[in-house]
This record gives C-alpha cells, structure tokens and sequence, in this order.
C-alpha cells in the first residue's frame, strides 16, 4: 500500500472532513459561548482561575520553551543544515516579498497592530521590573520599555510560530506523504499510530490547536470591532455603538470570505501583499512627518538593549504577577498560534532552504516588527515625554484603541493617518481570519488545499463568535484573551518534540540532498 494510500485509509484518518475533531472544536467554541452568555459569572471565575493556574504551572516551561525554540532554529541556520531544501519542490512557488507578506501579516494583525502603540507607553508609564530603578530619566525609562515590547514581539515570539515545527511538517507531508495536521508534529515521537482515526493523543492535538487559535482570531476580531468602530467615531463623529461595531466585523468578514474563496495563491497571497506595501508607506510617512529622530533612536537602542538583556528577559522570574500578566500572557497566545501559524507556513513554504525558512520568520519578521512598534509606540513615547498625559490618558480612560488615534492625532493631516490605519487595521485582520480559517480547514482535512467551502465556514465562525461575543460587552474579548493562554497548555505540549526532531529531520535530508556525508560527525 502506498504511503499516500495507507493514511487515508478507514483504519486511518480517511478522506475529506474528519468530522470528529470538526464537531468537538466547533461544539466546544459554542459551548464556550453558551457559558459565557449564560453564567458570565461562573465562566469568568473558571477562566482567570485557570489563567492563574497555567501562568504558575507552565509560565517557566513556556519561558524556556520559547528560548530553546529559538536557538535550535539559529544553530540549524547557521550551519550547514541552513541549506536543506524543504518541500521536495525544486523553485518556490511565491516570490520573497510575496512569502515574508504572508508570514509577516499573520502575527502582526493578531495583535501587533493593537498593542504596537499601548505597549510601549505602558512600559514607559511602569518601567519592567527587572530594569526599574530610582529617579530615572525619561530616556532610560523609554528604552527598556520599548525593548521589552519589542521582545514579546520578537525573535522568541516569531520562532515558535513557524520554524521547528515547520520543519516537522514540511517533512512529514511533502517528503512522506502524510497529511497536513498538528498530530503529525508528533510523527516522529509516536510513529503511524498517531494516525489512526479515533487515536486520542492525535485528536486532541487537532482539536487543542483548532480551539486555541480560533481563541486567538476571535479576540483579535472582536477587538477590531471596538477599534474600528471608535476610530470612526473620531474621523467621522458616528458614535461607537455595537451596531458599528458589528458593521465593522461583517467587512472584515466579507474580505476574508472572498479571499477564501479565491484561494491561497490569490486571496490571502494579494492581501497580504497589498497591506505590508501599505503599511510600509504609512509607517515611512509617519517617520518623516513625526519624531523622526527619536523612532530612529529609540529603534536602535532598544534593539540593542533587548539583545544585550536577551537570556535575563527570557529567564526572569522575579515578579511573578507582572510575567504572568505581561510574557507568560504573550507566550501563551503564540504558542495558541504556533500548530496552525506552522501549518500555513509549511504550506506556503515549499522549495525553501531551511535557512531561508529561518531568516524570514525568526529574523527578518521580527525586525520589521519592532520597526513598526518603534515607529508608532515610539512615536507615543516622545508625545507623552514632551506633554504628560497626552498619550497616556487616553491609554488609561478608555483602551489601547485610544491609545492609537491619540497618537495620531498629534501629526499633521491627522483624521488621514486614522483613517488609513482603520483601513490597514481592517485588511490586517481581514488576512489573519483568512489564513487562520486556512489553517483550520487544513488541520480538519489533512489536505494542503482544503475546500473553499470548509475554509469560508471557519472564517463564517470566527466572525459569528467574535459577534455574539461583541454583545455581552468588551468583558468577553478579554475573557476570551486569557482563555487562549489556558488552551495553550496542551499545545505547548506538542511544540516540544520539534525542538529535537527538527535537528534529526535536517540531518536526515542533508544526507539525502548531499548537503552532508553519512559519514561526517554531526554538527548538532
């Protein structure tokens, strides 16, 4: 029996929808929202209880999990192993800049287009425990805050998200035929077993994934709501409402429903494309129109303290209720991500060397996002040195979605930098539902070009939920926010083996493309 054959068999996983794991992630997230809708209370109560509990149990092994997913990736790239070609496809399919967009978007929009300008500021306001200190200078309270959102933003936080573990599953789909989805991370530890249709370690790795990024895309939906609908309050004076809140999601929806059905070499591929070009010019113009020098400053000694303070920031563990609320919270969220982020990567990524895989997620992304929260955090920061209260009152009175149109408020043309940023904020958002319910469809099927249908119907949910969430009151988002880190537990769990079996995939294909002898010692 052929590989391809024998995996899709009816002692296996089959063929189509696997509708276990589609019925018990779908009727869980609506479960989820039964409750909260219901017993607010209770739900509320089980949900912080069990973010305490995962903060306290698993804040260190995620903190050391994040690290080491990092530095096998660099080891890979900076040896021989860099040059193993994934995919079994000679040439990539998207060209650099096509590639990096898609990769770059995702991350970004779940999050870094919210917290790019109240993060900063907040770590300016209450300066990170590990570099707080008395009577400090503005400047030295601006530079480890900025570093700090920089790394939560950063090298470790784009690693988990599509390095190791892409490598796994670029292998185990593309090179021995086995089906696209986060059980086969487990492959090389469990073997075929991990396959059989009703195996309970394989579904609840499925399942597990699904529900943590939808938790993830949903909260980052919901919020846009709330974001897009008080910027448009500012530019055009329409009060916020839940009715404009709504309006916004169902655009944002309708965008990521065409796309999906236009496919990942048009849809998601153009969208992605056309934002970060956008955002590149918006963020050049803010560059030259604000604090020109002080970005440029800020950017560089912050990306300098960070990597000077790198292990001590990764490691620390003196304030446990500020790591919990701050990096444990962020590890959570992009270990949530890490499963379906390294399924979306793998899919887009074939006829890459691993050293390229390397470089564009854990390298290249992770610049041009501190550039970003550089840009309009910093930006933030220098309002807020010259005018207290400016920035941060706002920030305080209302949310981080205040935060962002204070800012832009205070540079020339202002209601047209806001109105581009709800525009970006919208298409950013639009591409990560896209890519996510993608990823979704993928991990129900096994199929790296899953139905149109299957994939709308994911970008139908998360948009559905994030809707009914909308109207019980922002609460919810946040609820639904640290339910991510809970659902990240198991998930963290499966991002492990990559950590090893990454290393024992590389050296296996260096033999095969001749990259290596069988001979030499290896390096690793």
């Amino acid at each position: 029996m052929k590989i391809k054959e024998k995996y899709h068999s009816d002692d296996y996983l089959g063929k189509g929808v696997q509708k276990t794991s589609l019925f018990i992630s779908g009727g869980f997230l609506i479960l989820f929202f039964l409750l909260a809708f219901l017993t607010p209370e209770f739900t509320s109560k089980v949900v912080n209880d069990s973010f305490n509990w995962s903060a306290k149990w698993f804040g260190l092994f995620w903190q050391l999990l994040m690290l080491a997913t990092l530095i096998v990736g660099l080891i890979l790239m900076f040896t021989r192993y860099g040059r193993v070609k994934l995919g079994k496809q000679e040439k990539p399919h998207f060209s650099n800049f096509r590639w990096i967009a898609m990769i770059l978007t995702t991350l970004l929009a779940s999050g870094g287009v919210f917290w790019a300008a109240s993060e900063p500021m907040s770590h300016y306001m209450t300066t990170p425990p590990l570099f707080s200190a008395e009577n400090l200078s503005a400047w030295d309270r601006a530079v480890p805050g900025m570093a700090q959102a920089f790394f939560h933003w950063g090298f470790s936080a784009w690693a988990v998200l599509g390095t190791v573990a892409t490598i796994v599953l670029m292998y185990a789909h593309y090179h021995k035929g086995m089906p696209l989805k986060p059980r086969t991370i487990l492959y090389p530890l469990v073997g075929d077993k991990i396959f059989k249709r009703y195996n309970p370690l394989g579904l609840t790795a499925d399942v597990t994934s699904i529900i943590a990024v939808a938790a993830g895309t949903i909260g980052a939906i919901g919020f846009l709501g709330l974001q897009a609908a008080y910027a448009f309050e500012q530019i055009f004076g329409v009060p916020s409402t839940l009715f404009m809140q709504i309006m916004f999601i169902v655009i944002l929806i309708g965008i990521a429903t065409i796309s999906a059905v236009t496919g990942v070499d048009k849809g998601i591929q153009i969208l992605s494309r056309v934002n970060v070009s956008f955002a590149v010019i918006l963020m050049i113009i803010i560059m030259i129109v604000g604090p020109t020098l002080f970005i440029l400053d800020i950017f560089v000694a912050a990306e300098a303290f960070q990597l000077q303070n790198y292990l001590m920031m990764s490691l620390t563990r003196g304030d446990q209720a500020w790591l919990a609320w701050w990096t444990v919270f962020f590890w959570g969220w992009f270990i949530g991500f890490g499963p379906m982020m390294s399924i979306f990567i793998a899919r887009i990524s074939r006829g890459r060397t691993i050293r390229e895989l390397i470089v564009a997620v854990a390298i290249i992304s992770p610049i041009v996002s501190n550039l970003w929260f550089a840009t309009l955090g910093g930006s933030g920061v220098k309002f807020e040195m010259e005018n207290e209260g400016l920035i941060s009152g706002p920030l305080g009175d209302v949310g981080q979605e205040a935060a962002v149109m204070a800012i832009l408020n205070q540079l020339p043309m202002s209601d047209l930098f806001a109105f581009a940023f709800l525009i970006i904020t919208v298409i950013f958002v639009a591409t990560t539902a896209d890519s996510m319910s993608y990823a979704s469809a993928v991990a129900v099927t096994g199929n790296d070009d899953p139905s149109k249908y299957i994939r709308v119907f994911w970008a139908l949910i998360f948009g559905a939920v994030a809707v009914a969430l909308l109207t019980l009151g922002e609460g919810s988002i946040s609820l639904l926010q640290s339910f991510i880190v809970v659902s990240a537990v198991p998930v963290s769990l499966l991002l492990l083996p990559p950590i090893w079996d990454s290393v024992k995939i590389a050296n296996k294909l260096a033999i095969e493309q001749g990259v290596k002898r069988k001979e030499d010692r290896d390096e690793i």
